[in-house]
């Protein structure tokens, strides 16, 4: 018989049932003395940084909605000025199996477009990137998906127009995500600072 195990079983149980603790420990043969010195007894500093992680990896379980996972969790761990000791990524593995943690991974949608209803366009550059000959005659425009904070776990969407002419960035905008309306402003700004042009913007 496990007698840590029994221990902690009827220190759970004896909270909601009264006598429930002697009972138990006269079935099972047990001293309640000796129950009472291990329900006392100092806790190890293993087991002081045993519950501090718990209640610390709870708090980031909850914090990060389920989505975390045990490489991410250790890094913030190592990063908390209140843990002065190392923490291995086997004991996080461990911990949050006890605790009964199950990554909820984020499924990204991903919207494919049939190929019978694709629009095929020319490629009126056909990456022959020297053909302008004089600023403000062919715009480039692009979009992509910056990655910031201590473990990169915030985002932003960065749109630009550049000048191939000069190579020169025009204007750009950053954005939570990438939509039609971002784009747009950035072109606004384009127009804003250059004025009424009649140029070719490729896509």
């Amino acid at each position: 018989m496990n007698v840590k195990l029994a221990y902690q079983s009827i220190q759970k149980i004896g909270i909601n049932i009264h006598d429930a603790q002697a009972v138990i420990l006269r079935k099972l043969g047990l001293s309640r003395q000796v129950y009472h010195q291990w329900l006392h007894r100092e806790p190890t500093p293993w087991a002081q940084q045993e519950e501090l992680l718990k209640d610390k990896m709870t708090k980031l379980f909850k914090q990060h909605r389920q989505r975390i996972g045990a490489g991410k969790m250790k890094l913030y761990l190592e990063h908390d000025e209140s843990i002065g000791f190392y923490v291995s990524l086997k004991r996080v593995k461990r911990l949050t199996s006890i605790l009964h943690f199950k990554c909820q991974s984020r499924i990204k949608k991903h919207h494919r477009v049939k190929q019978a209803e694709q629009e095929v366009r020319d490629n009126i550059l056909n990456q022959q990137f020297d053909r302008a000959t004089k600023s403000n005659q062919i715009w480039l425009s692009a979009s992509t998906e910056i990655r910031y904070g201590v473990n990169g776990e915030h985002k932003a969407r960065l749109c630009g127009v550049l000048d191939l002419h000069g190579r020169y960035l025009l204007a750009y905008h950053l954005s939570p995500t990438e939509t039609s309306e971002a784009m747009i402003k950035t072109f606004d700004q384009a127009f804003q600072s250059t004025g009424d042009v009649h140029l070719l913007v490729p896509y």
